[in-house]
């Protein structure tokens, strides 16, 4: 079966959200956790529960950022490039803080030292906190806009700094990130632990999960009223071999709320996040962790979803040369590219939901002092 190219263009688009929400939901928690490390252990023993509450996952759930990074090379080989040279300072930010997770994870209990330990816990926390908010920080310059051009040779050049992307609605949006992580990994916690550990996640749940929908609603409000969007005024067919330097794009004020406008039902998504998120605190409140950790999901994908549907089909904008915006039906690779993608996608993602399914059902129940006691010799 033969797909039409301007089909493929719009599925690899669904593929890589898909990619990136699985990355959120799964390896999400993980980094929440990691930022919890450090306050919800009150002593070793208990932090071991902690680590060991995702140690036999954490690197499995890491497969779907580096799966989504892969697709994005492959499926927008021209985003990844610019991407790659505009936030090159804050994505090694990012490979550092990600290099304390691996090490401390299988270093950290092989010294019994108290000062040893508590550095590889203050790691694991950096391990958590960094990527969370880069990843925020980025999108939130994303809907900005970022200072990159092409010239007529198609080379890139960024005029923007590393500080300039440190920008206060950027760091709005890399609290968003933050705290829909920790509260994602909180209620992970309630559902692997018990007793005290179990009391401070449930707290942890109501704060963060607060704060989310706090910050959301503000962002909301900042980008209706306080930031310009991008809009397409004329492109080539959509069909059309990609070129992002034959298209004409205008910056207009309110332009990301225009899908909300044209079809009303698009407000079920961030609807999504605050329904979500409020859930997320009632049920973790009574006490039901796996409906929780449901609802914490649907906030997740609903604030992705809502990043998704307001920049369509914006995928990097450009705000110093509109016209040099990156979207869905320019960016992407060739078609025999896209194809052959997207049936290893179609055989091989069932088979890694499938797979990762069936390890989290082996390894489900909870993690408690007496296990770590029990195994104090091969335990994280």
């Amino acid at each position: 079966m033969s797909i039409d190219y301007e089909t493929l263009k719009l599925i690899w688009w669904i593929f890589v959200g898909v990619l990136l929400i699985g990355f959120a939901l799964t390896d999400g928690f993980d980094m929440g956790i990691g930022a919890l490390l450090p306050f919800l252990g009150k002593n070793d023993e208990e932090r071991r529960v902690i680590i060991n509450s995702i140690g036999p996952t954490w690197e499995g759930n890491q497969v779907w950022f580096v799966t989504a990074a892969g697709a994005i090379f492959a499926a927008w080989p021209i985003v990844y490039a610019v991407a790659f040279s505009s936030f090159y300072i804050a994505l090694l930010l990012t490979l550092f803080a990600l290099f304390f997770r691996p090490v401390g994870f299988d270093y950290r209990s092989k010294v019994a030292s108290p000062r040893w330990r508590a550095t590889w816990d203050w790691g694991l926390f950096i391990g958590g906190v960094v990527p969370a908010v880069i990843f925020g920080v980025a999108f939130g310059n994303l809907l900005q806009g970022v200072p990159f051009h092409f010239d007529d040779e198609l080379r890139a050049y960024y005029t923007g700094s590393f500080w300039g992307l440190l920008n206060p609605f950027a760091l709005l949006a890399g609290v968003i990130s933050l705290s829909m992580l920790v509260m994602h990994g909180a209620v992970y916690l309630q559902l692997r632990t018990e007793d005290v550990i179990y009391a401070r996640s449930q707290k942890a749940v109501k704060v963060f999960g607060a704060l989310l929908i706090v910050t959301f609603a503000l962002a909301g409000v900042w980008v209706a009223y306080g930031i310009d969007g991008f809009k397409v005024v004329s492109m080539p067919p959509l069909d059309a071999l990609p070129n992002p330097l034959a298209k004409t794009v205008e910056i207009v004020p309110g332009a990301w709320m225009n899908h909300y406008e044209v079809y009303p039902w698009t407000m079920l998504i961030p609807g999504l996040v605050f329904v979500g998120a409020f859930m997320t605190i009632l049920l973790s409140h009574f006490k039901a962790p796996g409906l929780a950790f449901i609802t914490s999901s649907a906030a997740l994908v609903g604030v992705i979803l809502t990043a998704g549907a307001s920049m369509f089909p914006f995928i990097m904008p450009s705000s110093s040369q509109p016209d040099s915006s990156l979207i869905v039906w320019d960016a992407s690779s060739s078609h025999l590219t896209l194809t052959i993608m997207f049936w290893a996608t179609v055989i091989f993602l069932p088979l890694i939901v499938l797979y990762t399914s069936w390890v989290y059902r082996v390894l489900r129940g909870k993690i408690t002092v007496q296990h770590i006691r029990t195994h104090e010799h091969s335990a994280y």
